[in-house]
């Protein structure tokens, strides 16, 4: 069995200018032992990679593709703290205390992106946007009142508005929302890259094409074996392979699916006021944002299969219904698609990510954003798998486990 699976990760064409603009050098692999490898050079790793730099830590990156040619190439980028399962439905199966206690954190953890990010002067599209949860098929008004109520008693800052005030103040048909803030837009190639540049000038290496196929324990290191033969020894791994799920250790609970987006030519916004990010309490749901260009981006239509030509014939069908189902949200005659593409997609039962150390493996740690939100789950499992390697576990790190199913 394979380390990490191989998928064609995504079809069609991503409207982000850089992601097939390969102007990234691999580096060489480093002679003797790393201190800590990272297989994958998406968001997360790019991320991961920035932090363990910044506080001293060795690292080599390996990736069988450029870095931010994956998953991250495909991404929409509304970074949110809302997940896909509701608040109210995840304290229904886990109680109130510790289901708001997880959204309270991926809360916190966005806005500390958000500051890095403004801090590291990384050029990548960053806006802070209002966020519009709109009543659907998983919440009625009556439940998303309820939503926001459990939302309240956490501390989260969501408000209730009415259909008739959300269509007076975003000018979009008249549904039922929550408004909320602390959420954020940005252009994921140019994020992940930025955040690798900081790592490389720190002293990180980016090492591609590179397939690990292999890991074999030893007492005080790992050896990683690569498909072209050659090996490298590192103290920690971390697998953060993105929606290549590492088939050895995931558990079966993390899925994975296909997923839809189109996008506008740029200067189409704002079609609606203060360019909000909006999406549905739905399953599958519509969601849409702005860039900083002004395209407009809109995805899902998602669907539970895997097979990437099955997912990319379907295309053309998709980018039709989702233009037509914006249109009838935001309330316009039509929506002219510029770009459509399609990706693999990971999903949670609970809407949460994969992070920790991988089973009967002290030295080995998985970094899975699966769950909706991949932007914000690479700065959360940044931040405990980095507190892990510290020698301080962070105090929510098992509100994440990757076993916390059974």
């Amino acid at each position: 069995m394979e380390l990490t699976e191989h998928r064609d990760l995504r079809g069609g064409r991503p409207c982000w200018i850089a992601a097939d603009d390969n102007t990234t050098t691999p580096d060489s692999l480093p002679d003797g032992e790393a201190e800590i490898a990272i297989i994958g050079a998406g968001v997360m790793g790019a991320m991961l990679a920035d932090r363990l730099t910044a506080a001293g830590r060795q690292v080599v990156l390996l990736d069988r593709r450029p870095p931010a040619h994956g998953s991250t190439a495909a991404s929409t980028a509304l970074v949110m703290w809302g997940a896909d399962v509701p608040l109210t439905h995840l304290a229904a199966r886990i109680g109130e205390e510790e289901a708001a206690r997880r959204w309270t954190r991926v809360f916190a953890t966005v806005r500390r992106l958000a500051e890095h990010i403004d801090a590291s002067g990384i050029e990548c599209g960053r806006i802070d946007r209002p966020e519009l949860y709109l009543a659907g098929t998983l919440l009625d008004d009556a439940a998303l009142a309820a939503e926001g109520e459990m939302r309240r008693r956490a501390g989260l800052p969501s408000t209730w508005l009415d259909a008739d005030a959300v269509a007076a103040r975003f000018g979009i048909a008249p549904r039922a929302a929550l408004l909320s803030e602390g959420c954020f837009e940005v252009d994921p190639v140019r994020l992940t890259l930025g955040l690798l540049g900081l790592a490389r000038r720190a002293g990180a290496r980016a090492c591609f094409p590179v397939d690990v196929i292999r890991i074999e324990p030893g007492d005080d290191a790992l050896a990683l074996h690569l498909a072209d033969g050659r090996s490298l020894r590192a103290r920690d791994v971390i697998i953060a392979s993105g929606y290549e799920r590492a088939t050895w250790f995931l558990p079966d609970a993390f899925t994975i699916g296909a997923s839809y987006a189109i996008a506008t030519a740029p200067g189409t916004a704002p079609l609606w006021r203060d360019n909000a990010m909006i999406w549905e309490a739905s399953s599958p749901y519509l969601y849409t944002r702005a860039t900083a260009d002004g395209r407009i981006i809109a995805g899902g239509e998602d669907e539970d299969f895997a097979d990437a030509r099955q997912r990319d014939a379907r295309i053309g069908t998709k980018s039709g219904t989702i233009a037509a189902k914006l249109a009838t949200m935001i309330d316009v005659a039509d929506i002219s698609v510029d770009c459509a593409w399609a990706a693999a997609f990971g999903a949670s039962p609970d809407g949460l990510p994969a992070i920790g150390r991988a089973a009967h493996h002290d030295r080995l740690w998985l970094a899975a954003g699966f769950g909706g939100n991949g932007v914000s789950f690479a700065s959360l499992g940044t931040e405990l798998i980095v507190a892990a390697l510290s020698g301080t576990p962070d105090p929510d790190a098992a509100c994440f486990d990757p076993y916390r199913f059974g």
